[in-house]
């Protein structure tokens, strides 16, 4: 402890020794300092000293005070929280009780000097401060640190993911405050953990060597944290490390207990599988290839993953593992025709979804196919070719022909292949229409009716289908099938003709009605189309506008009297192939939605002249109250 005592300064600023509350005076208000009379330096107090209280710390004193009765007072965070006091006759202070650097590192203390008479302050207010001395009484404490944690056995060397962070509350910046954290015990001792620093107060933990499981499968690491104080203090936890099983053992094949089936063989030390099966035929579940693993089950460091070390360069096979079992399903999953029973020989590996990993002589070892290489099974298969059917070459056939062609005339004769038979008979599977046959020995293909485009047993690309097979004589037969497209070209068969043969001309709206008409032909042989009068008698009262295109136009060249016209038409397509159809036309007085008016319809009847007086249609005139049809 060192004590200082009040020294009388005129006009000079306060000493500055670099103390802790240095930061305090420099935020006190400087001006106001340097017009104060007294200015006290800082008086230097240990913490949690181990003394006789109250201790003496140092004796204010002033100047002015002679030949007055006077009494000193000091105030302040210190006297109000009971660690420091001052006799105000003598102006001595004393400490009163251990202060604690942690809780109160520094205290301001104001002084002054009161004329016991008037109560007045005798000079102006003055201060000084009491910095508390750090002592080592504070152990750095780990604050941030995990209780256990867990590693993979693979784990390679170096750093393991785990941070710890301690702290000391002692004074900053001090042998006190600086510390080391270091691991002064684990078990087991290997692999060789340490803490490395990262800052001031962090270090995380690294290992070198490996983690065998089957070893040790929990670590416990004891880590210390020391400080550089005298004399120094440290404190410890302990931390759990818990390893992971990881695929330490590499999968092997193995015979099944108590099977004698011909695939559980031999050769070489190599287990062997060997079946027949029938070609183009589809197989599941052929074999099944048990595995035995030491790994921990149902991870994926136990979990087996086969696959072809040779013979499956066509993908015909597979070979799946069974999620509970963990034996791979060896199955046949794409067709091949052999022309002759054929051996097939495999070789299949298996390892694990986890890649193999083994701590050796505190070294970690990756499979690298010399010291550890997957284990492998040969397999045998024997495809026995089958009778395959005749194959027609080509096996789509397109043939064209015109419509409505004379019957009897060949139009498709097929070629045939069959590896395994020089006989074979042929037959019409589909003929939607029968408008073919088929020779049974050649395989020929006649037309027996003529063929109409226009059926609706040919499709929107103007193509009728039919299918034919060819069956041969193996035992039992196997049967081929070709499908042959017949495409047909149009012919001028059809004419012209109205789409509806009847329509009503509105006379109380307009003067003109559309003739829509369609060709069941294709072109060139449909519209545009020309429109003709078959009666010149009818050019009297009407005409064509437009009289070429798609549909017609029939227009009234002056106000009829209402009633019905029979007017004959000819329709020429773009051949000049022609039809001729009479169009009923009803010119009548029309309401909204361009039905006739019925009652005016009938008292037109009364006075209509016999010139224009033609048979009226069955299905006319559309009442307003009932809305069903009328007979005029």
């Amino acid at each position: 402890m060192r004590t200082v005592f009040l020294l009388l300064l005129v006009a000079f600023p306060a000493l500055d020794i670099g103390s802790a509350c240095e930061e305090a005076r420099k935020k006190r208000d400087l001006l106001v300092r340097t017009k104060r009379r007294w200015v006290l330096s800082t008086i230097e107090l240990e913490e949690e000293m181990i003394v006789n209280y109250p201790y003496f710390l140092s004796k204010m004193y002033n100047d002015k005070i002679q030949g007055q009765d006077f009494s000193f007072e000091i105030t302040g965070e210190a006297v109000t929280e009971g660690y420091l006091a001052i006799n105000g006759t003598s102006g001595e202070v004393f400490a009163l009780k251990p202060i604690d650097r942690e809780k109160y590192d520094c205290f301001h203390v104001i002084f002054d000097v009161y004329d016991t008479d008037t109560n007045q302050k005798i000079d102006k207010e003055l201060a000084f401060d009491v910095e508390v001395k750090d002592i080592n009484d504070n152990p750095p404490r780990f604050i941030q640190f995990p209780q256990t944690f867990t590693v993979s056995e693979s784990q390679v060397e170096g750093y393991l993911g785990v941070q710890v962070v301690a702290q000391d509350m002692d004074e900053k910046n001090t042998k006190n405050s600086t510390f080391n954290i270091t691991v002064i015990k684990q078990t087991p001792p290997e692999p060789k953990i340490q803490a490395k620093w990262i800052d001031e107060r962090t270090v995380h933990l690294s290992f070198t060597g490996c983690f065998d499981y089957e070893k040790a499968k929990e670590y416990n690491i004891t880590l210390e944290a020391k400080d550089h104080g005298t004399p120094p203090l440290s404190s410890t936890e302990i931390i759990s490390l818990n390893v992971r099983d990881t695929n330490t053992h590499m999968p092997e094949f193995k015979k099944k207990e108590g099977s004698m089936k011909k695939e559980d063989l031999y050769l070489n030390g190599t287990l062997q599988f060997q079946t027949e099966v029938h070609e183009m035929k589809l197989y599941r579940d052929v074999f099944r290839f048990p595995v035995e693993d030491k790994d921990t089950p149902n991870t994926d460091g136990w979990r087996a993953k086969f696959f072809f070390i040779s013979g499956n360069e066509e993908g015909i096979f597979k070979v799946e593992t069974d999620p509970k079992t963990n034996e791979g399903i060896f199955s046949i999953v794409k067709e091949k025709n052999y022309e002759n029973t054929t051996m097939i020989e495999l070789k299949i590996g298996v390892e694990n979804i986890e890649p193999f990993t083994k701590c050796v002589n505190g070294k970690l070892i990756k499979q690298d196919g010399k010291l550890y290489r997957p284990d492998s099974i040969n397999v045998t298969i024997t495809m026995i070719d089958g009778n395959d059917p005749p194959v027609f070459q080509p096996p789509k056939a397109d043939v064209y022909e015109k419509e409505e062609s004379e019957p009897g005339r060949v139009l498709f004769t097929p070629k045939v292949y069959d590896p395994d038979s020089s006989s074979f008979r042929f037959e019409l599977v589909d003929d939607p229409a029968n408008w073919v046959s088929i020779d049974e020995k050649t395989g020929e293909i006649k037309g027996t009716k003529k063929m109409d485009r226009e059926s609706p047993f040919v499709d929107a690309d103007n193509v009728y289908k039919i299918i034919i097979a060819a069956i041969d004589d193996g035992k039992p037969p196997a049967k081929g099938f070709c499908n042959v497209s017949i495409y047909l070209r149009d012919i001028n068969d059809h004419k012209p003709q109205l789409v509806n043969n009847s329509l009503i001309l509105c006379g109380n709206k307009n003067n003109k009605v559309m003739i829509p008409v369609q060709d069941l032909d294709a072109d060139p042989y449909n519209g545009p189309f020309s429109f003709y009068f078959d009666d010149e008698e009818d050019e009297k009262h009407w005409t064509l506008e437009p009289a070429y295109g798609q549909q017609g136009g029939l227009v009234s060249l002056k106000p009829l009297p209402y009633g019905k016209y029979s007017i004959p038409l000819r329709m020429q397509d773009q051949q000049n192939n022609e039809g001729h159809e009479t169009l009923e036309v009803v010119v009548c007085d029309c309401e909204e939605k361009n039905t006739c008016n019925v009652k005016k319809a009938l008292s037109f009847s009364s006075w209509m002249s016999p010139a224009f007086a033609h048979k009226w249609p069955d299905r006319l005139w559309q009442t307003r109250d009932s809305g069903r049809d009328k007979t005029a």
